[in-house]
């Protein structure tokens, strides 16, 4: 391949990165990375009603957070107006375009009448082939493309294949307001051509608009950059993904306790798939991505899928940095006990995660998880574990009690001998003996095992939060 891949992700800073854009940028960013080429970042801000800076920064967070990097620095639209009103001006000059000064009456009139006889309810092309003398002075007009008026605009499309689009189903579109602003399809293209952009991936909603993008692109002479629209993601009930569905920003993982080697996974097998294998790593994903991979299907959402997922993540991940997404994520959600507990307990918490990993799903899984490490004494037991404390389990931890104390040395194996002596001398299920225990140490009906919270408490405190419970 002669020229550098480009690719380019190009979102409308209107909201949060919704996962629709997230994973056209996570495609974006692999094609990039397997082709050996770059992906750029471009804001689409021209909206400035719409456009918000929160946004714009909401949306190079969630890149950062997934770990998608871009090429260069952000380009932002807004700043290229001039260069779209110039393109435009070179369309006109080659009459590839034209001024169109219909009023909004008169537009409306065409459109009623369209419709009346069965027709598409497209502008008539009135203005087409006028020239300057036939200007009205001092009124207000657009700049319209002119689009051919027979045969076929052709998309080559590397997902969808051979899309055609019909000359007579498009209409003359504007691509210059009367307010003198460039017009989506204009801005798009020129700013695509001047970032030397070569594929663009994106959504199977933008296949029209690539066959109007196709006919300027053709005015000016200019390359087609390679085309491909994936289908769109859709809800668990196969209805087109919406609010409904649950949290749709990337931001929103993030505060549920997702890790975002789970969301790039779990997004790249949302329309693309290697062979039948689901869990992968990027570099996996960057080797193996390839156009043929993409399907032409819509997915569908599956949370069990993405928690699951997640729960196999974070049994792989470091436990120092699953602390430090521990503490962060309190630190966002504003959980300032939970934060000052865990550094507090630091060291104990970094003891317990290899025991609390295979319980969570999510990074919130965690922290829930560790809270009866650093619990405010008295202990408030949960109602399970309340249920588990009656009056003969009581009784039956204090003659306990001297046991575990006598012990000398205070590890796993110890514990455990000496726990399943009691029971044996008991006439007594393991079982009926564990959970008790456990639940007069944690508060909670589920914890790591007994013996792990013992070890991990030590013999003193292990001792004093079981004193407490029974009041000995």
């Amino acid at each position: 391949m002669s020229k550098q891949v480009i690719t380019r992700f190009a979102p409308s800073p209107t909201g949060f990165l919704h996962i629709g854009n997230a994973r056209t940028a996570l495609f974006n960013w692999a094609l990039a990375k397997s082709l050996g080429g770059q992906m750029l970042l471009r804001i689409e801000d021209t909206d400035k009603e719409r456009s918000t800076e929160p946004a714009i920064r909401a949306i190079i967070d969630g890149l950062d957070w997934m770990g998608l990097d871009y090429d260069g620095e952000p380009i932002m639209q807004s700043e290229n107006i001039e260069r779209h009103k110039e393109v435009a001006q070179q369309l006109l000059d080659s009459g590839h375009a034209y001024k169109c000064y219909c009023t909004p009456e008169e537009l409306d009139e065409m459109r009623e009448k369209a419709r009346a006889e069965g027709r598409n309810a497209f502008y008539d092309r009135r203005w087409r082939d006028k020239t300057e003398a036939d200007a009205p002075a001092g009124l207000p007009f657009v700049v319209r493309i002119k689009t051919p008026l027979e045969g076929e605009i052709v998309i080559d499309d590397k997902v969808q294949g051979k899309v055609t689009f019909k000359a007579e189903n498009l209409d003359d579109f504007i691509i210059l307001r009367s307010d003198g602003s460039p017009i989506y399809q204009l801005a798009v293209v020129v700013d695509d051509h001047d970032m030397g952009v070569t594929h663009i991936l994106r959504g199977d909603d933008h296949l029209t608009n690539s066959a109007r993008q196709t006919v300027i692109y053709n005015a000016m002479g200019w390359d087609v950059p390679v085309m491909a629209h994936t289908p769109l993601i859709h809800g668990p009930d196969g209805a087109k993904l919406s609010k409904r569905h649950g949290a749709l920003g990337v931001g929103e993982y993030r505060k549920m306790g997702y890790l975002p080697e789970t969301i790039r996974n779990y997004f790249a097998r949302l329309g693309w798939s290697h062979g039948d294998e689901e869990i992968f790593s990027s570099e996996q994903f960057i080797e193996w991505f390839s156009y043929e991979g993409l399907n032409k299907a819509g997915s569908r959402m599956d949370f069990a899928k993405l928690e699951n997922l997640n729960a196999h993540y974070i049994k792989e991940a470091d436990d120092q940095r699953l602390f430090g997404l521990m503490v962060d994520l309190t630190e966002e959600l504003g959980f300032e006990v939970q934060k000052a507990g865990l550094l507090a307990h630091e060291e104990t918490v970094l003891r317990a995660l290899p025991m609390l990993k295979p319980r969570a799903k999510t990074i919130l899984d965690l922290i829930t998880g560790a809270e009866f490490i650093f619990a405010q004494r008295p202990l408030q037991f949960e109602e399970k574990a309340q249920k588990a404390l009656d009056a003969d389990s009581v009784e039956m931890l204090r003659e306990l009690e001297p046991r575990l104390e006598a012990i000398e040395s205070w590890d796993h194996d110890t514990i455990g001998e000496v726990m399943r002596g009691f029971a044996e001398e008991k006439e007594l299920k393991f079982g009926k003996v564990a959970q008790p225990l456990r639940a007069a140490l944690t508060a909670k009906a589920a914890s790591p095992g007994c013996f792990d919270v013992l070890e991990l408490f030590g013999k003193e405190e292990s001792l004093s939060r079981l004193k407490e419970t029974t009041g000995v």
